[in-house]
């Protein structure tokens, strides 16, 4: 009887101890997984001012100005474009851009970033600057905050005819190019238009009025060089005065600054020589 009751009191014991290990094990199992450890860092915000232009048609009342915007770029892509879409979503639902592909295709978002003409979606974020100050394209007329008045640009651009013109075109088949006069459009198509060339360029800030401008002079010489057209000599005649490629002055702004990696200044230098010839 004895060993009965010793062997039953050995037994509740070794139960006891078991369910109190378990609960401790649960107990601090779960503190572990509430509490996190002290070892693991906590993510620092990293702050970026921005100063934009801001000017509303609706306020003519409240001159332009630049208003300043502390963000907040934690998980935040590394483009300009990408910390815009953040204020305009999370900061200021007012701020006005363009923008579409992107990918650095459209040029809908051309603007002026820290002094230099540039596609926000494909300008990265200079986080080792106290500031970026970003202002739209200039020597533009501005429809409201980034966003500069394209029709003149535009308009401009209409006046060199940018098609394939013939005298005859063979009915039941293509015109043809070479490998080598395709070749020659190469550095000059690639051309989107964004502005960013001509309104870097000192001639056409003072005489835009009557000056093409880089980007839209380059696309005539395009034109002009392409195989399949037979235009060139009435092309050229268009530029026979002294204000719409002669103001360029090889200052070269168009190249430093195109997105694309253009060269426009020595686009306009080889159609000034296809004028002169004509």
């Amino acid at each position: 009887m004895f060993v009965g009751l010793s062997a039953v009191s050995s037994a509740s014991s070794t139960r006891l101890l078991l369910k109190q290990g378990l609960r401790s094990f649960s107990s601090s199992a779960f503190t572990s997984m509430a509490k996190p450890s002290t070892a693991t860092s906590v993510t620092q915000a990293k702050i970026q001012k921005f100063k934009i232009y801001r000017w509303n048609p609706e306020t003519p009342q409240e001159k332009p100005h630049l208003q300043e915007y502390n963000v907040d770029l934690t998980g935040v892509k590394p483009m300009v474009l990408d910390s815009l879409i953040k204020i305009k979503d999370e900061l200021d639902s007012t701020l006005t851009f363009r923008r579409s592909c992107r990918e650095g295709i459209c040029g809908s978002c051309a603007m002026n970033i820290n002094g230099s003409n540039g596609l926000a979606c494909i300008t990265k974020t200079d986080t080792s600057s106290d500031e970026i100050v970003i202002y739209p394209l200039p020597h533009m007329y501005v429809i409201k905050d980034l966003v500069p008045d394209m029709t003149y640009f535009y308009k401009q651009y209409t006046t060199i005819e940018p098609w394939l013109q013939r005298n005859e075109t063979p009915e039941n088949s293509e015109v043809l190019q070479s490998p080598a006069e395709r070749e020659r459009l190469d550095g000059l198509y690639e051309c989107i238009l964004c502005a960013c060339c001509s309104t870097a360029c000192p001639s056409y800030w003072w005489n835009q009025d009557q000056y093409l401008g880089p980007a839209v002079l380059m696309q005539a010489y395009r034109w002009m060089i392409d195989s399949r057209d037979q235009f060139t000599a009435e092309r050229s005649a268009k530029f026979q005065n002294h204000m719409s490629v002669y103001r360029c002055h090889q200052i070269m702004n168009c190249a430093k600054t195109c997105p694309k990696g253009l060269n426009p200044g020595e686009a306009i230098a080889k159609l000034k020589n296809i004028i002169a010839a004509n």
